[in-house]
């Protein structure tokens, strides 16, 4: 494990919060895999700053297995660390630092086990996948998945090591980030009803989001498996006004559906757009200027694979587990199922609930329950 933690130690002091970029990552991560004898491929984005990598080693004529992590961030601003966030810390068992357990602790892994394959035959090829911009809405693994559907042979398996304290979890929530812009007219507050106030359209609009929760949740689809047993809608952000003595004209409200797999997106959006319609039906009368539009920021798909997969008891083999688990938080897997066909689960080091959060750690015992059932992946190939 002392190789797990080294690679860990270098991978934490690479800023890679989502807005910047994580070349250096990436472009060390390469050196390293290549080293180890891996053939690689970069996949940048757009604009350069950023790069998917993907790398095999083993037989190109065979599909093999798949790991998958993201390499960005989230931001340490505005949290309260007892500790430089981009230092490994090492205490009482536990590896502080950003992203140590979402999700660099498994990139680690993962890096140390093709150290460990360097000059072996495998009968299989290891593969593993890096992205970017996984974080603000699964965005940069998109281009990955075009490369990859181009492949002569694709992995047969797909492992995300997103934090999962090693149980293996076949299912997870699809997310769609919505905003909506509401637009009023502007007055001086002394003469408020003379004016639209576009906050308040948009607390309208909360409010609407609200009523269609509580109908979810005591009426919509339901899955005990999961932490939260039924879809939910989340405003995280509303942003509106310049002064108080102005009545606002422009306001923006963020918010967010995630939806179990068997309880489709499409009906709760149409029924979310009813809301704005009716908004601005009432109020055209008065301000034909009033306008609420609904626009899509990012989404991804739900994971849903049966229990009884082929990849399901595979992994479970690999961990020795005997149970499966469901996640509330989404992932890539989604993408890899749904674009490419391809059997994932979702089987990581860490807990979810010490991710995104200040003095964020990933203990010693379940980096090295990771290093074992890679190991015995590596053996499976070999």
């Amino acid at each position: 494990m002392t190789a797990t933690i080294d690679i860990l130690e270098r991978l934490v002091a690479f800023r890679t919060v989502s807005r910047d970029s994580n070349l250096e990552l990436i472009r060390w991560a390469q050196e390293r895999l290549e080293a180890a004898g891996a053939t690689t491929w970069l996949v940048p984005s757009e604009d350069g700053r950023k790069a998917n990598l993907f790398a095999t080693l083993g037989p190109a004529d065979r599909p093999g297995v798949m790991l998958s992590g993201h390499s960005d961030v989230v931001p340490v601003e505005g949290q309260a660390w007892t500790g430089d966030p981009f230092r490994l810390i090492r205490r009482d068992g536990k590896l502080f630092g950003r992203g140590t357990a979402d999700m660099k602790g498994f990139i680690a892994a993962s890096l140390a086990l093709f150290d460990r394959a360097a000059g072996r035959t495998l009968s299989q090829p290891l593969h593993l996948a890096l992205s970017y911009d996984e974080e603000i809405g699964c965005l940069g693994v998109r281009r990955l998945i075009e490369m990859m559907a181009a492949l002569p042979v694709r992995p047969r398996f797909c492992i995300v090591g997103e934090p999962t304290s090693m149980q293996v979890v076949t299912a997870h929530k699809g997310k769609t980030a919505l905003s909506a812009d509401c637009h009023g007219v502007e007055c001086h507050s002394s003469l408020a009803p003379q004016g639209l106030n576009a906050i308040h359209m948009a607390c309208d609009l909360l409010t609407g989001l609200r009523r269609i929760q509580d109908r979810l949740r005591v009426e919509g689809a339901r899955d005990d498996a999961y932490d939260v047993p039924w879809t939910t809608i989340h405003a995280g952000v509303i942003q509106g006004g310049e002064a108080l003595n102005i009545v606002p004209n422009r306001c923006r409200l963020d918010f967010e559906i995630r939806h179990l797999p068997q309880d489709p997106v499409e009906p709760l959006l149409d029924s979310i757009r009813e809301e704005a319609d009716g908004i601005v039906r009432r109020l055209r009368s008065d301000f034909p200027t009033a306008g609420l539009s609904i626009g899509e920021l990012s989404s991804y798909p739900a994971l849903d694979t049966d229990g009884n997969a082929e990849v399901v008891a595979f992994v479970k083999t690999l961990t020795g587990g005997n149970s499966t688990g469901k996640i509330s938080f989404g992932t890539e897997g989604g993408l890899f199922q749904r674009r490419l066909s391809m059997p994932t689960v979702v089987c990581g080091p860490g807990s979810i609930g010490e991710a995104h959060k200040p003095d964020e750690f990933i203990t010693e015992e379940q980096l090295a329950a990771c290093d074992r059932m890679l190991e015995a992946l590596l053996a499976n190939l070999a």
